[in-house]
């Protein structure tokens, strides 16, 4: 599960090699994940370039897509599995702030939005969507469908930071192909260094105009609880990864077992 060494794509990691159950692991080369693709340059670099990204699936929203839309690695076909399209109906109207740039712009805004632990409670809320609203369970079923298809080749999946839609993809994904929750918790944790070096002058930017920087980390942090969030909602809701993959993502066992053979090494 290495971080990658990209210039212009931030927060990419191979999923290759994570510990499975049976003394198993994930194939490397063929799942990854990372944020935003809107700087890529195919010619810049190389490491993407070795990859051989045949798909790329975009978790973001369409004002993402039309502000920063993806650079696709060469050859690539573009899925888009928009997670937020219904709104995330159980944050009662509030979006998960996608946009660090500008849901940081102006301190005193954040603040009366975010401040007084709201945005700690707006992203537990937003994980419970992730597991429960009618778009985030077309784009996750999507996504695994997608990843289920004979000529999908090296797959790349991203929202805008990497950490949240994504960290809820790749955490069904481990756990739908064998990993224990320690384990996916591990990973979901790894990408904590990068996001904060990407994000390190929105912050920065923020704090110095005299916002709060425990809002700025409520957001750009990574943090147990709100995986956890997620996982009690799944297993209320469903019992287990498998029934959540088959009732609310559509996923067949069908499905279910070209995912396993592709990706257990």
């Amino acid at each position: 599960m290495p971080q990658l060494d990209a210039s212009t794509i931030t927060n990419l990691r191979d999923l290759g090699g994570i510990a499975l159950a049976g003394n198993s692991a994930i194939r490397p080369g063929l799942l990854l994940r990372s944020g935003q693709l809107d700087r890529h340059d195919p010619a810049a670099d190389p490491i993407v370039a070795a990859l051989g990204i045949r798909t790329v699936v975009d978790l973001r929203s369409e004002a993402e897509r039309r502000e920063r839309p993806d650079r696709l690695p060469t050859g690539a076909r573009l899925i888009i599995a928009d997670v937020m399209a219904s709104g995330l109906d159980s944050t009662r109207g509030e979006q998960l702030p996608t946009r660090p740039e500008g849901v940081l712009g102006n301190p005193a805004v954040a603040e009366e939005h975010l401040g007084g632990g709201k945005a700690e409670k707006l992203l537990c809320e937003a994980y419970r969507a992730f597991v429960t609203s009618e778009s985030a369970c077309q784009a996750y079923g999507l996504l695994l469908t997608t990843l289920a298809e004979p000529d999908c080749g090296p797959l790349l999946f991203h929202c805008t930071a990497g950490k949240d839609r994504t960290g809820w993809a790749a955490t069904v994904l481990l756990l739908l192909l064998g990993a224990d929750e320690a384990t996916v918790e591990r990973e979901y944790l790894a990408v904590a260094p990068a996001v904060r070096a990407a994000f390190a002058p929105v912050i920065d930017r923020f704090v110095a105009a005299g916002g709060d920087p425990g809002i700025a980390d409520a957001i750009l942090s990574v943090r147990r609880s709100y995986l956890a969030t997620a996982l009690e909602q799944m297993r209320n809701a469903y019992g287990d990864v498998e029934t959540y993959a088959r009732e609310a993502l559509g996923i067949t066992p069908t499905t279910l077992d070209r995912l396993r053979a592709r990706y257990v090494a």
